[in-house]
């Protein structure tokens, strides 16, 4: 049985709490479904399942106002749900259907929101953290109080140039949030094995940066910290760090059989720690919702990841002529030319 009590000390509603709910079943339901669409063959390349970490990017979002920007790597589906993207065109893009985000250009690890301020979905490990720290920049010069969350993974954390970013966010003193989505594992190495510090946040002190580990099974205590981190960040102090301990429940990719850890591992993290189960209980205990309140939520959920997945099989794929679109970025109208001044 997964642990009730939230290690949070906010206080919390009953509406927020089944927002919370909602949303982490949403982002488990999809990825589910992206999993059955993945093996009839309805999606190429890689796909990257986000089950399990739901309880990151939710509290996270919580935590977030408009505006604030977030960037992350190839295990994104998950952040496009929780940042509002819809999930008929994320769904569309993972079959490189018309509708998706990218056209159906980009496929699982590549797409983006201008309107949702989502930059990506970055394939290059790490490759997302300095973007992250450039949009910040930006957010800085342009003095907007907005804050950027760039995640990256346990594995990542060994890459140079995270501590390149982290070098030149604190020197700036940038509006950026360092999420290290550690779930245990890079690809089939376990963080043990390939980390030698215990805590990865602490490696920001050498560079000033402040941080903190948390609970990424406990929802509330993302929120809570998150708060604290975008506080520090909004203020003007420059970057922070939070390593949230979380765990995916499938392999690496679709493609990983995942045998460098026990079924008994996994189960034991599902039975006591899942984080949607953690909310489940605190609705039912807490007499927010009943067992019929819950089972409705569940098929409001189910019936709009199928809708997504009817949407994605219905829309057409690119055309080709979609093979010569956005590559070169139009700078000057057509029949206009650069006037210089005359000596």
């Amino acid at each position: 049985m997964a642990t009730r009590k939230s290690a949070a000390k906010s206080n919390v509603s009953a509406d927020e709490l089944k927002s919370y709910y909602r949303d982490m079943l949403l982002i488990r339901r999809f990825e589910e479904k992206a999993g059955q669409l993945y093996g009839m063959g309805l999606i190429g390349g890689f796909c990257h399942l986000y089950i399990g970490q739901e309880a990151v990017v939710v509290g996270l979002e919580a935590a977030a106002e408009e505006g604030d920007k977030r960037v992350t790597s190839y295990r994104d589906h998950g952040h496009m749900l929780a940042c509002g993207m819809d999930p008929d065109g994320v769904m569309a893009e993972l079959t490189g259907r018309e509708g998706g985000y990218s056209k159906g250009k980009g496929g699982s690890m590549h797409m983006f929101s201008k309107e949702k301020h989502f930059y990506g979905g970055h394939g290059i490990v790490g490759a997302q953290v300095p973007i992250g720290a450039g949009l910040a920049f930006a957010d800085k010069y342009l003095d907007n109080k907005r804050v950027t969350f760039a995640y990256f993974g346990d594995g990542a954390a060994n890459q140079g140039q995270v501590y390149e970013t982290f070098n030149m966010a604190a020197l700036w003193k940038l509006p950026v949030v360092f999420v290290i989505e550690n779930n245990q594992y890079a690809m089939g190495t376990s963080q043990q094995r390939s980390t030698s510090s215990a805590d990865i946040y602490t490696r920001g002190e050498a560079f000033g940066i402040p941080g903190q580990v948390v609970d990424g099974m406990d929802v509330l205590a993302v929120k809570e910290a998150g708060e604290k981190a975008v506080g520090h960040c909004r203020s003007g102090k420059g970057p922070y760090i939070l390593e949230i301990k979380t765990y995916r429940y499938r392999g690496h990719s679709m493609s990983d059989p995942a045998k460098y850890r026990t079924r008994e591992e996994v189960q034991k993290m599902r039975e006591e720690k899942d984080a949607i189960e953690r909310v489940r209980h605190m609705l039912l205990d807490g007499g927010h919702a009943t067992e019929d309140d819950l089972k409705a939520i569940d098929k409001e959920i189910k019936d709009i990841v199928n809708k997504s997945a009817d949407f994605a099989k219905e829309s057409p794929e690119p055309s080709l002529d979609e093979l010569y679109t956005d590559i070169y970025a139009d700078v000057l109208p057509q029949g206009d030319a650069i006037e210089t001044e005359e000596a």
